[in-house]
């Protein structure tokens, strides 16, 4: 049945809260980063094909681990927030969101009456019929959470409107997709990506909407963390596990001193 939303608990107290982006689709891999004490993870259908049991199960290792799970649907598509959200996910991540039209459409995909159009279904989320669904309607209002991904141009210069939408819980950045639209791919820490990455966490500042920093360099945490940001996404599990393997090889590579 609905469980509290930890994340969005946590966000709203001012918490530090750290997560990571899941691009292995593994069960066995997502309860592993819950008992290693992060507070969530986002489990990517954008770049990743992860079959819908395969999500499932996902989903449920986190709850097992007391993670909350969020899930990244490929666009904005009521269809897939539906699907994402009816599987158990505590929240949807909308990436490249660029009007203050598509955070209302995913606000509305997301939410049932009288703050969004989601569909009505049983299943899990209600406890297979355990939870009336007036109780769970109210229930899931207040405990889904919504993110969007601004990773554009156009996005950020419409930040402030798509901040202002009612039902918006999160805001995160896109470094590197921005870095293609402003015309320097790959180049993260490029001026004009830093530049829109601050537009974007002053608009939701001025919003008091939670910003999600994604912290590349070692001293970024400490700067988000001083302007008043307690969100951070810390890369990927796939590229932390490829780190971890390869450091871990060449320790053992590595000539004992004498």
């Amino acid at each position: 049945m609905l469980q509290t939303n930890k994340l969005k608990q946590s966000l709203r107290n001012g918490n530090a809260v750290y997560g990571l982006l899941n691009s292995v689709p593994s069960p066995l891999l997502v309860e592993m980063l819950g008992y290693a004490g992060y507070d969530f993870v986002i489990l990517d259908l954008e770049h990743v094909n992860s079959n819908p049991e395969t999500l499932e199960n996902m989903i449920r290792a986190a709850e097992c681990a007391s993670l909350t799970a969020l899930v990244r649907v490929p666009g904005m598509d009521p269809a897939a927030v539906l699907r994402a959200l009816d599987s158990g996910a505590q929240g949807i991540v909308v990436p490249h969101v660029q009007s203050r039209a598509e955070a209302e459409a995913a606000v509305s995909a997301s939410r049932y009456h009288p703050l969004g159009q989601r569909g009505i279904s049983g299943g899990r989320t209600t406890g297979f019929g355990r939870l009336d669904l007036p109780s769970y309607f109210e229930q899931a209002n207040a405990e889904l959470l919504v993110a969007v991904m601004i990773e554009d141009r156009t996005g950020v210069e419409n930040i402030d409107a798509i901040v202002s939408v009612p039902g918006i819980d999160l805001v995160l950045e896109g470094a590197i997709d921005l870095s293609q639209s402003y015309g320097v791919p790959g180049q993260a820490q490029h001026p004009n990506v830093q530049t829109a990455i601050l537009t974007i966490a002053d608009a939701c500042c001025k919003h008091d909407v939670p910003f999600c920093a994604v912290p590349r360099l070692p001293e970024q945490g400490d700067y988000w963390l001083q302007r008043g940001v307690h969100a951070f996404l810390l890369g990927d599990d796939r590229g932390v596990a490829f780190r971890a393997f390869k450091a871990y090889l060449q320790n053992w590579q590595s000539p004992a001193l004498p």
